[in-house]
């Protein structure tokens, strides 16, 4: 991890600015000499989809969980929000986590739970300790959670266990929790990858319509390159635990795939 890398305090924390997220000099090690994240400088826009793209084991969840400290990065700053997520204490950190919305590779839905639990449990940050222990949630928040059921088509599904559902209906619970939060950023890691290609084309048009309908930037660490170039404006690779491309779908080319999965076989 090269030593000259401007310390966290050097980066403007501004929220009046076009970029919606700013990553600087990110770095992580698991161990120590190691790192799996190198000098990450990226500026994400106030809307659409960035697609993080990469070979397995190159960082691309551990960016994507970094950036709400999931896991806790090892040097750089994370500006989001008028905030430096990597300076603030845990207090502050969930306050600023509320605004945040998580859609996750495995779904992280609490099987036993209802539908409609599950996706009210997107404003258990926002009810009081006892209310959250008794599942009470605000009218207007039930009210909303049902509109969003609709929403991603599963308006009869409110009250069956989450347990009964297909990996498509489960991963459409999961947008609706993170969008319950009512999220200033969306993050999703490998949202499409227990899902066969007809439903990961239906998960990725539902996040990026209702990511644009409501001016939510979506950050998405995705393996399948079709629909990174499908569904975002923006691609990121991946390599090595650094970015090698940076830039509009239509200007990945094979040389950047070579550049960022190497070797020329797998693009046959």
């Amino acid at each position: 991890m090269p030593g000259a890398a401007p310390q966290a305090s050097a980066v403007p924390v501004s929220p009046s600015g076009a970029a919606a997220l700013v990553i600087r000099y990110l770095c992580k090690e698991y161990v120590r000499g190691k790192p799996i994240l190198r000098d990450i400088n990226l500026e994400i826009a106030s809307n659409g989809i960035t697609a993080i793209i990469g070979p397995s084991g190159t960082g691309k969840s551990t960016l994507i969980r970094c950036i709400n400290r999931l896991v806790e990065p090892t040097a750089g700053a994370i500006v989001f929000d008028g905030h430096d997520l990597t300076r603030l204490p845990r207090k502050e950190l969930r306050a600023v986590r509320r605004l945040i919305g998580m859609v996750f590779q495995e779904y992280n839905l609490v099987e036993r739970l209802t539908v409609i639990e599950n996706v009210l449990s997107g404003r258990l940050g926002y009810v009081t300790p006892a209310n959250a222990w008794l599942r009470r949630f605000p009218r207007a928040d039930v009210g909303e959670a049902f509109d969003l059921l609709d929403t991603v088509g599963l308006a009869g599904f409110a009250h069956q266990r989450a347990d009964a559902l297909s990996g498509g209906q489960r991963q459409r619970v999961g947008i609706a929790r993170a969008l319950m939060q009512r999220p200033k950023l969306l993050l999703a890691d490998e949202p499409t990858s227990s899902l066969d290609p007809k439903t990961s084309v239906e998960i990725m048009t539902l996040m990026r319509d209702l990511a644009l309908e409501r001016g939510i930037p979506a950050v998405v660490n995705i393996h399948n390159v079709d629909l990174a170039r499908r569904f975002a404006r923006r691609v990121v690779g991946l390599s090595g635990g650094g970015v090698v491309f940076d830039g509009t779908p239509d200007g990945l080319t094979d040389h950047h795939l070579m550049q960022i999965y190497g070797g020329e076989n797998w693009l046959e």
